[in-house]
């Protein structure tokens, strides 16, 4: 049988309608199977979501570390920003973006590209510009999904930093959280800018 006379038969297979099945038996039935898919699609989003999921790898110890020692590890309040919260968007369709962004992390993984101290400290820069990129393009949403302008309380800002607020909450500012907190929770690469 030739090629198209075996997608002929297949295509016509496929678009019979069952002898066994009624059209509410096989909708019920595909209704059930898309249920118990987008549950274990968002059980898997959620265990990848997690800072131990982030952590779970070596080469991200040394930044783990790093991030233990700032104030979005540890603070008065009690008060954690775990990987995920500042790195994931919350919003769903960029969440899945930036899922399928991380293939990239995943790729460096498995051939070693951080593995080591040294390999760290080589890409210190690159992934940090990498990351203020990202955080630039989107507005430091992850930031203000935490932080608001509108929480932020002038009274115990210094008055510099206030100021600078101000100007980075209009609309039209260009300013991102990020262009003046970076290194607030990892270390700066040394030749920063």
């Amino acid at each position: 049988m030739s090629e198209t006379g075996k997608f002929k038969k297949l295509s016509q297979a496929l678009c019979r309608p069952s002898v066994r099945f009624s059209l509410l038996t096989l909708l019920g039935g595909g209704f059930i199977a898309g249920v118990i898919f987008w549950a274990g699609f968002n059980v898997v989003l959620s265990a990848t979501n997690t800072e131990a999921f982030c952590t779970g790898c070596h080469e991200m110890k040394i930044n783990f570390e790093e991030y233990k020692k700032t104030i979005h590890y540890s603070n008065r309040t009690g008060v954690r920003a775990t990987c995920p919260d500042c790195h994931v968007p919350k919003e769903f369709i960029p969440k899945m973006l930036r899922k399928f962004e991380a293939r990239h992390d995943v790729w460096g993984h498995l051939i070693g590209r951080i593995d080591t101290p040294e390999k760290y400290e080589a890409n210190r820069k690159a992934m940090a510009e990498r990351e203020w990129a990202r955080m630039r393009a989107s507005g430091s949403s992850t930031c203000k999904g935490c932080h608001t302008y509108e929480g932020m309380s002038a009274e115990i800002q210094d008055p510099a930093a206030v100021k600078k607020h101000a100007m980075a909450a209009k609309p039209d500012s260009g300013k991102s959280c990020i262009d003046c907190h970076q290194g607030i929770a990892h270390e700066l690469p040394k030749d920063a800018e």
